[in-house]
């Protein structure tokens, strides 16, 4: 690593316990790097999300790009944070997810829409808007975006999987998804 690499990865190391996953591949470009690192922080630690929906849009944003070290990496601090292990079952397995709490219904579908469908009704904004507000909102969508891109960064790179760890979806194997026989073209 040249001297702007060895000074961003002391930097990741100090607040992250060490440089793994998708900043081995960002120090490629340091100035990425930098940038993804600090939004990152931002969405993990600083904005505006109670821990449990952070931890919840990192692993719907994980599940919507099947990013299985992100999920492995995430999924017991999102139990530990709040999130019902019901609901991460659901999200494992593309099915509604079921929250006790209103406004966690309502931010699990504001998610949900935008990452299923790229928009997100009317009704479902004001929901959402209801309980978290704009800055809530737009936080969301920029923790989003930062999970997209780990995601993108993690499956192209083909960053560890984790060896020690079960392949936490059913219908993705190595960086590739399993097709079932129901899946497979009929003759």
């Amino acid at each position: 690593m040249d001297p702007r690499q060895q000074e961003l990865a002391a930097r990741i190391a100090g607040r992250r316990g060490a440089v793994r996953g998708p900043f081995r591949v960002w120090l490629h470009s340091p100035e990425m790097c930098e940038r993804a690192e600090s939004l990152g922080a931002f969405a993990r630690f600083d904005c505006s999300l109670p821990k449990h929906l952070r931890e919840l849009t990192l692993l719907m944003a994980a599940r919507n790009w099947d990013a299985q070290y992100s999920w492995n990496a995430h999924v017991h601090q999102a139990i530990e944070a709040g999130v019902p292990e019901a609901a991460v079952k659901a999200v494992a397995e593309k099915r509604e997810a079921v929250f006790d709490s209103e406004a966690d219904q309502a931010f699990y579908q504001f998610c949900r829409e935008i990452l299923e469908d790229h928009f997100v009704s009317d009704e479902t904004f004001a929901r959402a808007h209801e309980h978290f507000g704009s800055k809530g909102l737009v936080d969301t969508i920029g923790a989003l975006g930062n999970f997209t891109m780990l995601g993108m960064c993690l499956n192209t790179f083909q960053v560890d999987l984790q060896a020690d760890k079960e392949p936490p979806f059913a219908d993705i194997r190595g960086y590739g998804r399993v097709v079932s026989d129901a899946d497979r073209p009929q003759p």
